[in-house]
């Protein structure tokens, strides 16, 4: 091959099939919310995250029936009292109001106007698929909650054992509210982290979502409306329950 030849192959333009490819790679680095058509994981990081699920499916499972067994035949843990005792002296106004503000979403009849605005709003979004799974989350974790808390039937902290803010009649174990801010906010904060594209706007309902998941613990405890193993028992329902829902859905989405 001559040394002409040689200069045109050097300098040929790309095919058309190599510009789509570099600008469709382009795009996906600019919009990482949104993955290359057919574009996957590598098979074993594919594996290693299954399995990772698996496993924290399992244990968390595991440990959420052997919890429940145990708060079945204890009214409350030595822990929990040291853990409640330790929050409720904490006696600043502002962590009071915080705390309050924290759970007050998660009362009836608040808690359905929640679900129904955010459905609402995903809908009208154009995310139908997003809105069926919220509302489905939210009901689902509402309604397994309910079945343990009948099950397990453990009473709620006593006044004279702790300070009771607010007194409620059904049963203590698991935290409904824990098991449904984990589930629900939980499931909004995955969709703002995987389909928006990173901005202020983004960032902030992130922040937004897991600060709610991440104080509705400490709030209820604070509260006096559960004690710290209910809450424990929450966020490990909540969080089976949001694992198994996002598997679902990531499967429905690609199908």
């Amino acid at each position: 091959m001559s040394e002409s030849e040689l200069g045109k192959d050097r300098s040929a333009p790309k095919t058309t099939g190599e510009e789509g490819q570099v600008s469709s790679r382009a795009s996906s680095l600019e919009n990482p919310g949104v993955a290359l058509e057919g574009e996957r994981l590598p098979g074993p990081s594919r594996r290693l995250r299954m399995l990772v699920f698996q496993v924290y499916v399992l244990i968390a499972l595991l440990a959420f029936l052997l919890l429940a067994f145990l708060a079945s035949s204890q009214a409350y843990f030595p822990i929990d009292l040291v853990i409640t005792k330790a929050l409720q002296a904490l006696s600043s106004d502002w962590f009071a109001s915080l705390m309050r503000l924290v759970s007050w979403p998660g009362y009836g009849p608040q808690v359905v106007f929640v679900v129904a605005l955010v459905v609402f709003l995903l809908y009208r979004l154009g995310l139908h698929l997003e809105a069926i799974f919220s509302a489905a989350i939210a009901a689902g974790v509402q309604a397994l909650t309910f079945l343990v808390k009948i099950i397990v039937r453990r009473p709620r902290p006593s006044e004279d054992i702790v300070e009771v803010i607010r007194a409620l009649s059904d049963f203590s174990f698991p935290s409904g509210h824990v098991s449904f801010y984990t589930g629900f906010f939980g499931f909004l904060l995955f969709l703002s982290f995987s389909l928006l594209k990173p901005s202020w706007k983004r960032t902030l309902l992130i922040l937004t979502f897991g600060m709610l998941v991440a104080l509705i613990g400490p709030s209820r405890i604070y509260l006096g409306e559960h004690w710290a193993s209910d809450v424990l028992g929450g966020y490990l329902l909540g969080s089976i329950c949001l694992l198994v829902a996002i598997w679902i859905y990531r499967r429905r989405k690609k199908a």
